[in-house]
């Protein structure tokens, strides 16, 4: 072989080898999988309650969008959250926490949404409320403080908010929570789904174990009765505030996983 075509050879070798080395780097940084989270909060809350989450998932490549549910009924958090996948380039993950759970079973039968993630979150069956879902289990600590008002809303007591909702926080974060709650319809209690998405769609669940606004045990529950992949976390009712950094790790593996199932 002549030098000039030894030389080309070698060139050919070095800009293989800088494009396998340039891809194996990509694939560390960037998730392959679902790249849309789409993130619904709870009751009582807003979408700054995924603040702590929504810049983990974004270093590791993903296109994140929290919503902001107007609280005010099932059919109206539901729209909420569909025009935000709908906005979305690609196949979605959706990511409810709490009264999000009933938002996301609902919501998730759009044919865009790959996967569910409940967070600390009701998960209601078909034709189910949230009153429905949680019969057999006696009132939590936390949702004995929420207190209605004129207009048939829904707020929790600074007691509720600080000692029951998310009292594994500092101070200054429970303060913060207690200012920007949402207040909540209380017709969202007895909204139906229709038609539950997580038994067409992949699922995965957080338990908080020291959850004062769910009982665990439900939400143990829950996840068995969906077969979800389940992680159990020692958080109060906000494990997305508490521990995000396994929040999202465990969103990250779901969006990983969904083109394997």
């Amino acid at each position: 072989m002549c030098s000039l075509s030894r030389a080309i050879l070698g060139a050919l070798l070095s800009i293989s080898m800088t494009l396998s080395q340039i891809q194996e780097i990509a694939a560390q940084v960037t998730p392959t999988g679902v790249k849309n989270i789409v993130l619904v909060h709870g009751a009582f809350a807003d979408g700054s309650s995924w603040a702590k989450v929504i810049p983990l998932l974004e270093a590791r490549g993903l296109h994140v969008v929290a919503v902001q549910n107007p609280l005010s009924s099932l059919a109206d958090d539901v729209s909420a959250a569909k025009r935000a996948i709908a906005l979305t380039d690609g196949p979605v993950l959706l990511v409810g926490h709490s009264w999000g759970g009933v938002v996301i079973s609902e919501a998730g039968t759009d044919p865009k949404v790959a996967g569910l993630v409940y967070v600390a979150a009701f998960a209601p069956d078909d034709n189910q409320s949230l009153v429905d879902a949680s019969r057999g289990f006696p009132p939590t600590p936390g949702l004995s403080e929420a207190k209605p008002d004129a207009s048939g809303f829904l707020s929790l007591t600074p007691k509720g908010i600080l000692e029951d909702f998310c009292q594994d926080l500092p101070l200054a974060e429970r303060k913060l929570v207690l200012a920007t709650q949402g207040p909540w319809a209380a017709v969202c209690t007895t909204d139906k789904v229709s038609q539950a998405a997580w038994k067409v769609k992949p699922s995965w669940y957080i338990v908080a174990a020291e959850d004062r606004m769910i009982s665990p045990e439900l939400e143990r529950q829950f996840a068995r009765t969906m077969k979800a992949t389940t992680l159990e976390v020692k958080t109060s009712h906000v494990p997305m505030l508490a521990q995000p950094d396994k929040v999202a790790t465990f969103i990250i593996d779901a969006a990983r996983k969904i083109s394997s199932q």
